[in-house]
């Protein structure tokens, strides 16, 4: 009961900006919002140990073994590569998949810590998504350099962000929780010049 209720009363971080990010999405080219909830695990084990092929195969993916790497498809179970002992698992809301992964580690040295409170998961979608990121990531965003299920630390408005290209139109942005709102209104502002009308 006591855990129902919380799933009843939960908030995610961007909830109270639902609507802006509805206004602000552009029929022709961009959309911005929230994938409330996802499960994100993170795990630190060894590369050739046996805690890291315990977790590899729980996570029925893999570990990513190199920077950029992402292990799986965005619809399920994914983990990204964040070092070369570290990895963030996610998927779509799964109280299931701490203790799974727990478990897989059993007593073998390593770590898994539930933060699917820590970072928000924004999406923007659309053919003018790398326009809007351009703006203020750093990183190069060409698709030769930066391809489809390739992920990496950058920064986005002056925040720490993991950037996610999950499909050729889509993206993931994931801030910390309490730099949320600030992200998005960024994304927001960045986003106007393209619902305007081409000047002739």
């Amino acid at each position: 009961m006591a855990s129902n209720t919380l799933i009843e009363v939960r908030v995610s971080p961007a909830a109270h900006l639902t609507a802006l990010m509805s206004e602000a999405s552009v029929a022709e080219g961009l959309s911005l919002s929230e994938v409330a909830f996802t499960t994100q695990v993170s795990v630190r084990v060894a590369p050739g140990s046996a805690g890291y092929d315990a977790v590899a195969a729980a996570t029925g993916v893999g570990l990513p073994e190199k920077v950029g790497q992402v292990a799986g498809e965005v619809s399920g179970v994914s983990v990204l590569w964040l070092g070369p002992d570290e990895f963030l698992v996610t998927a779509p809301e799964d109280s299931s998949l701490v203790s799974t992964l727990e478990t897989a580690l059993g007593e073998n040295p390593g770590q898994v810590v539930d933060l699917s409170a820590n970072r928000s998961v924004l999406e923007l979608s659309g053919a003018k998504a790398p326009l809007v990121l351009r703006k203020s990531c750093p990183a190069d965003l060409h698709p030769r350099v930066f391809g489809v299920n390739k992920a990496i630390t950058t920064s986005l408005a002056n925040v720490p962000v993991l950037l996610w290209r999950t499909g050729e139109e889509s993206w993931r942005i994931m801030p910390r929780a309490s730099f949320t709102e600030h992200t998005v209104h960024w994304l927001i502002d960045a986003m106007t010049e393209f619902a305007s009308d081409p000047v002739d």
